[in-house]
């Protein structure tokens, strides 16, 4: 995990975003091994006052079985945040442990850690707005800002 240069940071309000829509779905990479389909809902990109990417998440394994997720993303300390997982008649559920976590490349935190350093963050810089965001998640190409900084996940 990064260290806040904010000390006095405070996360905004946030509000639950409507249930995706398959058309509105962006495909991303994490790894050319892993079966599963990852996707973000480009209708849910925000990017907040408070510096925080938020967005769903939608992961599809290759037996068809489909995980929604509302999540953020701070790019300034490389943490994330579960906010709430989506059920099947499109209404969310709040997470029960929605702290702040170190994101992790390990199998779980795979995509955020693809999202975070690949796409969505400039370092520990955030997008500046959700047009950047959405052009960033458009454009990137996955690996690429790691070999180019030298980062190592």
């Amino acid at each position: 995990m990064l260290s806040d240069p904010n000390e006095n940071w405070k996360e905004e309000e946030y509000t639950l975003p409507a249930a995706p829509r398959e058309a509105a779905l962006r495909e991303f990479s994490v790894s050319a091994t892993t079966p599963h389909r990852f996707y973000v809902d480009e209708d849910s990109l925000s990017v907040g006052e408070d510096g925080v990417v938020r967005f769903v998440l939608v992961v599809r394994s290759a037996g068809g079985a489909t995980n929604v997720t509302f999540e953020g993303i701070r790019c300034v300390t490389g943490e994330r945040r579960l906010y709430a997982s989506g059920r099947a008649n499109g209404e969310w559920s709040p997470a029960r442990n929605s702290a702040w976590e170190p994101i992790v490349d390990n199998s779980y935190d795979r995509p955020r850690a693809a999202l975070a350093y690949d796409y969505l963050c400039d370092g520990p810089a955030p997008p500046r707005n959700r047009a950047a965001a959405l052009k960033l998640l458009k454009t990137s190409q996955p690996g690429f800002r790691h070999l180019h900084e030298g980062i190592v996940r």
